[in-house]
Protein backbone atom coordinates (compact mmCIF):
# COMPACT_ATOMS: atom_id res chain seq x y z
CA UNK A 1 0.00 0.00 0.00
CA UNK A 2 1.55 3.28 -0.83
CA UNK A 3 1.77 6.15 1.77
CA UNK A 4 -0.60 8.26 -0.12
CA UNK A 5 -3.57 5.52 0.88
CA UNK A 6 -2.08 5.02 4.27
CA UNK A 7 -2.26 8.50 5.13
CA UNK A 8 -6.16 8.74 3.31
CA UNK A 9 -7.11 5.82 5.45
CA UNK A 10 -5.68 7.62 8.44
CA UNK A 11 -7.82 11.05 7.67
CA UNK A 12 -10.72 8.73 6.82
CA UNK A 13 -10.66 7.14 10.51
CA UNK A 14 -10.31 10.75 12.16
CA UNK A 15 -12.91 11.92 10.54
CA UNK A 16 -15.73 9.42 11.63
CA UNK A 17 -14.56 9.71 14.99
CA UNK A 18 -14.93 13.27 15.23
CA UNK A 19 -18.72 12.75 13.58
CA UNK A 20 -19.03 10.08 16.47
CA UNK A 21 -17.90 12.43 18.97
CA UNK A 22 -20.03 15.40 17.23
CA UNK A 23 -23.56 13.37 17.35
CA UNK A 24 -22.64 12.29 20.98
CA UNK A 25 -22.16 15.63 22.10
CA UNK A 26 -25.65 16.78 20.04
CA UNK A 27 -27.48 13.62 21.89
CA UNK A 28 -26.81 15.09 25.12
CA UNK A 29 -27.20 18.74 25.11
CA UNK A 30 -30.68 17.67 23.41
CA UNK A 31 -31.40 15.39 26.45
CA UNK A 32 -29.89 17.82 29.34
CA UNK A 33 -32.81 20.05 29.79
CA UNK A 34 -35.49 17.48 30.51
CA UNK A 35 -32.77 15.71 32.79
CA UNK A 36 -31.71 18.83 34.58
CA UNK A 37 -35.58 19.55 35.44
CA UNK A 38 -36.10 16.32 36.66
CA UNK A 39 -33.30 16.28 39.07
CA UNK A 40 -34.49 20.30 40.18
CA UNK A 41 -37.83 18.39 40.83
CA UNK A 42 -36.44 15.79 42.96
CA UNK A 43 -34.53 17.82 45.05
CA UNK A 44 -37.19 19.39 46.37
CA UNK A 45 -38.85 16.50 48.29
CA UNK A 46 -37.98 12.49 49.48
CA UNK A 47 -38.29 10.01 46.50
CA UNK A 48 -40.34 8.44 49.58
CA UNK A 49 -42.84 11.34 49.14
CA UNK A 50 -45.14 10.33 45.95
CA UNK A 51 -48.39 11.29 45.65
CA UNK A 52 -50.05 7.83 46.39
CA UNK A 53 -48.05 8.19 49.70
CA UNK A 54 -49.03 11.82 50.28
CA UNK A 55 -53.13 11.34 50.00
CA UNK A 56 -53.39 10.40 53.08
CA UNK A 57 -51.42 13.22 54.48
CA UNK A 58 -53.13 15.73 52.41
CA UNK A 59 -56.74 14.51 53.21
CA UNK A 60 -56.11 15.03 56.92
CA UNK A 61 -54.02 18.58 56.31
CA UNK A 62 -56.87 20.14 54.39
CA UNK A 63 -54.86 22.86 53.28
CA UNK A 64 -55.87 25.35 51.00
CA UNK A 65 -55.51 25.84 47.58
CA UNK A 66 -52.37 27.32 46.26
CA UNK A 67 -53.09 30.89 44.77
CA UNK A 68 -53.84 31.11 40.79
CA UNK A 69 -51.54 33.46 39.02
CA UNK A 70 -52.25 36.77 39.82
CA UNK A 71 -52.49 38.94 36.53
CA UNK A 72 -48.87 39.72 36.14
CA UNK A 73 -45.03 39.06 36.44
CA UNK A 74 -44.90 39.04 39.68
CA UNK A 75 -41.46 39.42 41.96
CA UNK A 76 -38.97 39.57 39.72
CA UNK A 77 -36.38 37.56 41.72
CA UNK A 78 -38.72 34.70 41.74
CA UNK A 79 -39.39 34.65 38.06
CA UNK A 80 -38.69 30.96 36.73
CA UNK A 81 -39.09 29.35 40.46
CA UNK A 82 -41.92 26.09 40.21
CA UNK A 83 -42.69 24.82 43.03
CA UNK A 84 -45.44 21.82 43.93
CA UNK A 85 -48.48 22.87 46.53
CA UNK A 86 -47.95 21.19 49.33
CA UNK A 87 -52.24 20.83 49.32
CA UNK A 88 -52.96 19.17 45.74
CA UNK A 89 -49.42 18.32 44.31
CA UNK A 90 -49.99 21.03 41.45
CA UNK A 91 -47.02 22.95 40.27
CA UNK A 92 -47.46 26.75 41.10
CA UNK A 93 -45.41 29.65 39.05
CA UNK A 94 -44.49 31.83 42.32
CA UNK A 95 -43.67 34.64 41.23
CA UNK A 96 -46.98 34.86 39.08
CA UNK A 97 -48.89 33.61 41.63
CA UNK A 98 -47.95 36.16 44.14
CA UNK A 99 -48.46 38.78 41.37
CA UNK A 100 -50.52 42.05 41.97
CA UNK A 101 -51.36 41.66 45.88
CA UNK A 102 -49.19 42.43 49.27
CA UNK A 103 -48.29 39.35 50.11
CA UNK A 104 -46.48 37.39 53.72
CA UNK A 105 -44.12 34.55 53.00
CA UNK A 106 -43.79 32.19 56.21
CA UNK A 107 -40.32 30.40 55.66
CA UNK A 108 -40.49 27.18 58.50
CA UNK A 109 -39.45 23.80 58.66
CA UNK A 110 -41.57 20.90 60.51
CA UNK A 111 -38.90 20.16 62.66
CA UNK A 112 -38.27 24.15 63.85
CA UNK A 113 -40.21 24.62 67.28
CA UNK A 114 -40.47 27.93 66.76
CA UNK A 115 -41.77 27.60 63.72
CA UNK A 116 -45.07 25.27 64.83
CA UNK A 117 -45.61 28.41 67.82
CA UNK A 118 -46.21 30.71 65.02
CA UNK A 119 -47.65 29.10 61.98
CA UNK A 120 -51.15 29.18 64.42
CA UNK A 121 -50.49 33.20 64.80
CA UNK A 122 -50.06 33.46 61.08
CA UNK A 123 -53.56 31.53 60.58
CA UNK A 124 -54.95 33.80 62.56
CA UNK A 125 -53.53 36.87 61.18
CA UNK A 126 -54.77 35.71 57.81
CA UNK A 127 -58.26 35.48 59.25
CA UNK A 128 -58.42 38.90 60.62
CA UNK A 129 -56.81 40.19 57.17
CA UNK A 130 -58.75 38.54 54.64
CA UNK A 131 -57.85 38.63 51.31
CA UNK A 132 -56.39 41.77 51.02
CA UNK A 133 -53.29 40.22 51.97
CA UNK A 134 -52.42 36.32 50.78
CA UNK A 135 -50.27 34.79 53.58
CA UNK A 136 -48.38 31.68 52.02
CA UNK A 137 -45.80 29.55 54.07
CA UNK A 138 -43.08 27.69 52.23
CA UNK A 139 -41.86 24.98 53.94
CA UNK A 140 -38.05 24.78 53.81
CA UNK A 141 -37.21 20.43 54.18
CA UNK A 142 -37.94 17.82 51.67
CA UNK A 143 -39.94 15.94 54.06
CA UNK A 144 -43.07 16.92 52.67
CA UNK A 145 -45.25 13.99 54.45
CA UNK A 146 -43.86 15.40 57.66
CA UNK A 147 -45.19 18.70 56.64
CA UNK A 148 -48.58 17.50 55.89
CA UNK A 149 -48.99 16.06 59.52
CA UNK A 150 -47.43 18.85 61.30
CA UNK A 151 -50.35 21.73 59.64
CA UNK A 152 -52.85 18.76 60.89
CA UNK A 153 -51.55 18.19 64.04
CA UNK A 154 -51.85 22.54 64.82
CA UNK A 155 -54.74 22.97 62.67
CA UNK A 156 -53.61 25.46 60.15
CA UNK A 157 -54.97 25.00 56.37
CA UNK A 158 -52.71 28.43 54.98
CA UNK A 159 -51.77 27.64 51.57
CA UNK A 160 -48.46 25.98 51.07
CA UNK A 161 -45.42 24.98 48.98
CA UNK A 162 -42.70 22.62 49.08
CA UNK A 163 -39.51 23.90 48.50
CA UNK A 164 -36.85 21.48 49.97
CA UNK A 165 -34.30 22.87 48.14
CA UNK A 166 -34.62 26.69 49.09
CA UNK A 167 -35.18 28.62 46.05
CA UNK A 168 -37.25 31.29 47.81
CA UNK A 169 -34.85 32.16 50.19
CA UNK A 170 -31.90 32.43 48.08
CA UNK A 171 -33.31 34.20 45.54
CA UNK A 172 -34.69 36.57 48.16
CA UNK A 173 -31.16 36.53 49.81
CA UNK A 174 -33.27 35.44 53.14
CA UNK A 175 -30.41 34.31 56.29
CA UNK A 176 -30.64 30.85 57.11
CA UNK A 177 -32.58 30.91 60.20
CA UNK A 178 -36.62 29.76 60.62
CA UNK A 179 -38.76 30.55 61.04
CA UNK A 180 -38.69 33.77 58.53
CA UNK A 181 -41.14 35.88 57.08
CA UNK A 182 -41.04 38.04 53.64
CA UNK A 183 -43.11 41.12 53.61
CA UNK A 184 -43.48 41.57 49.85
CA UNK A 185 -45.49 44.65 48.46
CA UNK A 186 -48.40 44.50 45.64
CA UNK A 187 -45.77 45.76 43.13
CA UNK A 188 -43.64 42.52 43.73
CA UNK A 189 -40.74 44.42 45.51
CA UNK A 190 -39.87 43.22 48.88
CA UNK A 191 -40.86 45.69 51.50
CA UNK A 192 -38.77 43.99 54.77
CA UNK A 193 -37.48 40.29 55.36
CA UNK A 194 -38.19 39.52 59.19
CA UNK A 195 -35.81 36.80 60.45
CA UNK A 196 -37.65 36.08 63.49
CA UNK A 197 -40.56 34.28 64.73
CA UNK A 198 -44.24 35.90 65.37
CA UNK A 199 -46.14 34.58 68.63
CA UNK A 200 -49.13 36.42 68.11
CA UNK A 201 -51.57 38.06 65.15
CA UNK A 202 -50.96 41.06 67.01
CA UNK A 203 -47.25 40.83 66.86
CA UNK A 204 -47.52 40.10 62.89
CA UNK A 205 -49.80 43.21 62.32
CA UNK A 206 -47.73 45.46 64.32
CA UNK A 207 -44.65 44.43 62.00
CA UNK A 208 -46.05 43.90 58.37
CA UNK A 209 -49.27 45.95 58.40
CA UNK A 210 -47.40 49.27 58.21
CA UNK A 211 -44.94 47.92 55.30
CA UNK A 212 -47.96 47.14 52.76
CA UNK A 213 -50.37 49.95 53.55
CA UNK A 214 -52.80 47.71 55.17
CA UNK A 215 -55.51 50.12 57.48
Amino acid sequence: MSASARWSIVALVILIALGVALYSELGDQTAAPSKRQDSISARDRRDADTAEALAGPRAEAQLQPCPAPGGGPGPEALRGIELECVGDGSRVDVAEALAGRPVVLNLWAYWCGPCADELPAMAEYQRRVGPEVLVLTVHQDENETAALLRMAELGVHLPTVQDGRRAIAAALKVPNVMPATVVLRADGSVAEILPRSFATADEIAAAVDGKIGVA
